[in-house]
């Protein structure tokens, strides 16, 4: 019998996108991974992505947060919303968004939502990595995605696969980082990148030449200590943009 919640109460999945921090990271790795995506061009399309990159964000993480914690039919109700976005851009553009770029981004969501938790929290089980794929998948079914592998394995293999055929560095990639550094400003850009280090796959890390060793890792012992103590919001008020610090208090659903 389904439960009444589209992921369950217990799941991990809960876990993972109820804390503004794993949020964040899983951000740090999107965005890097965006901006080398074959299909960027979409993004570029309505002018959001380069115009707004961090009111993107907040505005993805905004319906990735609404399906985790809603009930099913609410879910799919915003799962339907973000199908009507894309095939509202489709029409406008006059051409079909490519099947493999939908699997990208869901296949990063599941990626970095594994990697942004291990960073800050623990290693994920086999088991807990495939409850992450089962509830992204059942988001991409929702969608229409046809091919997405059902086994964490496979999904490990195809992943892999997408990460070599479908990233490339180009004219987009200069024009999104450098729009980073404009939001952001030169100290919140500069952790931007040290964060992207941690959690990005090695194919990443090598089309960006991102440093090898990032300043952030001794200091993420340091931070787990900071959230005991309930220093964390201060830590976050140093790093984050004024303008964004409401949306990131709001990224907490789970307690530190």
């Amino acid at each position: 019998m389904e439960g009444k919640y589209f992921v369950e109460e217990q799941s991990v999945v809960r876990q993972i996108w109820g804390k503004g921090d794993t949020i964040l990271f899983i951000f740090a790795g999107a965005s890097a991974e965006f901006s080398l995506n074959k299909a960027v061009d979409w993004l570029y399309y309505t002018g959001r992505l380069p115009a707004d990159p961090l009111g993107r964000l907040f505005s993805t993480v905004g319906y990735a947060r609404k399906i985790v914690f809603s009930e099913r039919e609410e879910a799919h109700a915003a799962i339907d919303s973000m199908s009507a976005i894309h095939k509202g851009v489709e029409a406008s553009r006059g051409r079909a968004i490519p099947d493999w770029a939908y699997r990208d981004v869901l296949f990063m969501l599941i990626d970095y939502s594994i990697r942004a938790f291990e960073v800050l929290e623990r290693k994920l089980s086999q088991a807990e990595k495939q409850e992450v794929l089962d509830v992204f998948n059942r988001v991409g079914r929702r969608m229409g995605l046809k091919g997405l592998p059902d086994a964490y394995p496979d999904w490990v293999k195809m992943r892999n696969e997408h990460l070599q055929a479908d990233l490339a560095h180009s004219h987009y990639t200069n024009d999104l980082y450098a729009q980073y550094r404009k939001h952001l400003g030169l100290i919140r850009y500069f952790l931007l990148r040290e964060a992207q280090t941690l959690v990005v796959p090695s194919h990443v890390h090598d089309l960006l030449d991102l440093r090898s060793f990032s300043v952030l890792t001794p200091l993420i012992g340091i931070y787990k200590i900071s959230r005991n103590l309930r220093l964390d919001g201060l830590m976050k008020d140093i790093i984050l943009p004024t303008a964004y610090k409401r949306e990131i208090k709001q990224l907490d659903v789970v307690p530190a």
